[in-house]
């Protein structure tokens, strides 16, 4: 697929082993049965960086996500995929959450019957070595106030913050949202916003995928957009911002 005119070329990474940024995914190419959905994805994130994996619907965001984070499904049948010098293409997906992957998927995945405290110490069991419930709280504060109530009767919003948090919970080293402002009301969107802003500050690696664009790249620092697959523009997410034709042609907005 050809470039958009002002997008920097996806870099290629090498697949000797020698990643040269904190997280690489190289070469990915995944399915869901015979459909083809990531045909050759190529970028890197730094440490600390926060980036906006952007597109229309169906160009491979969050397939691309679920692959990184090794779910069941898609299939990835080629491609290697690399965080702080480890193999994650090479894991299952309990051993990559172990390596500090966590994905926080669009339906939030509340655990039934718990309460919010409970969501969120559950997830401590296995790396009690993650955000502690008290700090949890101080950059969570609605969580604090309904820690007793049972997490699925929370909010859409809330239930956001929570999914959120119970990541945090852990000893991440990559946080992926997917669509984490999906079905929110405008003034919930803001809320999270600040709350995602304040995890940015706190230098937490994370990858965004979200239809909502603008909001997405006013938080990141780059942007990544995808199309049919492939990856047709790297760059800073400024650029994006700034460029009326790129993101009428790939994001129409």
């Amino acid at each position: 697929m050809s470039q958009h005119p002002h997008a920097p070329v996806a870099p290629k990474i090498s697949n000797t082993g020698n990643t040269p940024a904190f997280f690489s995914c190289w070469d990915l190419h995944a399915y869901y049965g015979e459909s083809y959905i990531v045909q050759g994805v190529n970028f890197d994130i730094r440490e600390g960086e926060i980036v906006a994996l952007l597109g229309r619907n169906g160009a491979g965001k969050t397939t691309t996500l679920r692959s990184i984070a090794r779910a069941s499904s898609p299939e990835v049948k080629h491609g290697e995929i690399w965080l702080d010098h480890q193999p994650v293409h090479k894991m299952k997906s309990f051993e990559a959450a172990q390596h500090g992957i966590a994905l926080v998927q669009e339906d939030r995945c509340i655990i039934p019957g718990l309460t919010v405290e409970e969501n969120l110490k559950l997830a401590q069991i296995a790396e009690p070595i993650g955000w502690s419930i008290e700090r949890i709280y101080e950059h969570f504060p609605r969580l604090g106030e309904r820690r007793e109530q049972i997490g699925v009767t929370l909010s859409g919003g809330e239930q956001q913050m929570l999914a959120v948090a119970r990541a945090l919970a852990r000893d991440i080293k990559l946080l992926l949202l997917d669509e984490p402002y999906e079905g929110l009301a405008p003034v919930i969107v803001h809320e999270i916003e600040s709350i995602l802003d304040n995890i940015k500050t706190l230098g937490i690696t994370t990858v965004i995928v979200e239809q909502n664009a603008i909001a997405a790249l006013r938080l990141a620092d780059r942007a990544i957009i995808l199309d049919m697959g492939q990856v047709v523009f790297d760059g800073l997410a400024q650029e994006v911002l700034d460029n009326e034709e790129l993101r009428q042609q790939y994001l129409a907005i």
